[in-house]
């Protein structure tokens, strides 16, 4: 029987069209064919008219010996089947018919710019603390997630089109996030060191997280576009058994790190007062060592002063042993100043060091000439600062050597007294004593 023998097979002329409104993938059929019906449906005459609307993509699918050979119609489009548009038909169908012989395909509309949403609910399960692994708390996960279709032959690839069902696609989908939403929210406390208490507050950074993760997926597993995962909810289960135990961990915990940080600051407490109280003796000590070695030096003085009440064998003072003892006594007497002196600036350096600590340096005026002042540095401490006199005082009594390390402002660093030119005159050997007059013959 020829081609046109009987019409109830088809090759009636035909206005192919989708006038679907909520639809992801769409089957046209002729009117009048029932679904699944015989090659009647698939039956088209070349020259039927065709309108694919704009954010639509019709396909023709040609069954062949090779295999399925696909054209691609997008829309806008409002014209009749030609060989302008369709390059795989035409290869199939000749033109022996002048144009009107019929040819089998499945058309299928594929929705490019509608959104799909789907909501979905993960119920509770249990999840760890980072801090206490043996306790769990129950957490449940609700959201939604928008998707579209951008790549029509990916997704013709991935998915059975034939007799496609959106509910069905759409169950598929939600099951892969619910079970990628669970195994996220899981382990998010560990990956973060968060608690688990404080992901309830960070809902926006999961749904970021989730969507840069789970987008590729769906494009690989299913060809659509992930667009937008909002979680809408992440709820614990505060009624529950775990809760309350977990709440009671918890509890214990912090009591124990105040308790360790009361401990802490004690201890701090303790360390400074003990610092302090050693600081105040060293004071002491100092002040009764100045005090002692007044008293000896005294006593020496009061000792040499009685050389001078000595005879000569004729009895009468003895100006000799008088010059001798008011020359010694003198010198003890500056070796007393420089050591109180040096006593007292240490005992100042020791309480004024923390405050000088903690003052940011100033910029001071320069010294009048002939005024400058000296820091010493001796074992590791400094001193100061000394006037001239001060210093020269300090000579006799050995507190300072040409080789003490000297600073004053000006200066980049210290320097050996020695090596200062307004200080090495305090260092030259004094003048020798007149020679001796000749006896008189």
């Amino acid at each position: 029987m020829g081609l046109f023998g009987n019409k109830k097979e088809g090759g009636l002329m035909d206005v192919i069209r989708c006038d679907e409104e909520n639809y992801l993938v769409w089957k046209w059929r002729p009117a009048g064919q029932e679904v699944n019906s015989t090659k009647k449906e698939n039956a088209i005459r070349y020259g039927s008219s065709l309108r694919v609307k704009d954010g639509e993509m019709a396909v023709f699918v040609y069954k062949q010996d090779g295999g399925q050979m696909m054209d691609f119609i997008e829309g806008p489009y409002d014209g009749t089947i030609k060989t302008d548009n369709f390059p795989v038909l035409t290869s199939i169908v000749g033109l022996a018919f002048g144009g009107s012989s019929p040819f089998q395909a499945e058309i299928y509309y594929f929705n490019l710019q509608g959104n799909n949403q789907i909501r979905f609910a993960v119920p509770y399960f249990d999840v760890a603390d980072p801090r206490f692994l043996d306790f769990t708390v129950p957490v449940a996960v609700r959201g939604t997630l928008t998707f579209n279709l951008t790549d029509v032959k990916q997704f013709i690839k991935l998915n059975r089109i034939i007799d496609f069902s959106l509910d069905q696609f759409r169950e598929q989908i939600s099951g892969m996030v619910k079970k990628y939403a669970k195994s996220f929210v899981s382990n998010y406390p560990s990956e973060k060191g968060l608690s688990v208490l404080q992901i309830e507050r960070k809902i926006e950074e999961i749904s970021d997280a989730m969507q840069a993760r789970l987008a590729p997926q769906l494009a690989d597993d299913f060809g659509v576009n992930l667009k937008r995962l909002d979680v809408s909810a992440i709820e614990i289960d505060k009624e529950s058994t775990d809760y309350a135990q977990f709440v009671h961990a918890t509890k214990e915990q912090q009591m124990i790190q105040a308790e360790q940080i009361g401990r802490r600051a004690q201890i701090d407490t303790d360390v400074y007062a003990e610092g302090a109280h050693l600081g105040v003796q060293s004071q002491f000590i100092q002040a009764h060592a100045i005090n002692k070695q007044a008293e000896v030096l005294s006593a020496a003085a009061n000792n040499l002063g009685q050389m001078g009440q000595m005879d000569m064998g004729g009895g009468g003072m003895n100006p000799v042993g008088m010059m001798m003892g008011m020359g010694v006594a003198a010198g003890m007497g500056q070796q007393m100043a420089g050591m109180m002196s040096g006593g007292m600036n240490a005992m100042q350096q020791q309480t004024m060091q923390p405050q000088m600590a903690q003052q940011a340096p100033q910029m001071a005026p320069p010294p009048m000439p002939g005024n400058v002042s000296y820091m010493l540095a001796v074992n590791g401490q400094q001193y100061g600062p000394y006037n001239m006199l001060q210093l020269q005082q300090m000579i006799p009594t050995g507190q300072l050597t040409a080789q003490t390390l000297v600073w004053c402002q000006g200066m980049v660093a210290w320097e050996a007294a020695g090596n200062r030119p307004d200080l090495a005159s305090l260092f030259a050997p004094a003048a020798p004593g007149m020679p001796p007059t000749p006896p008189v013959v």
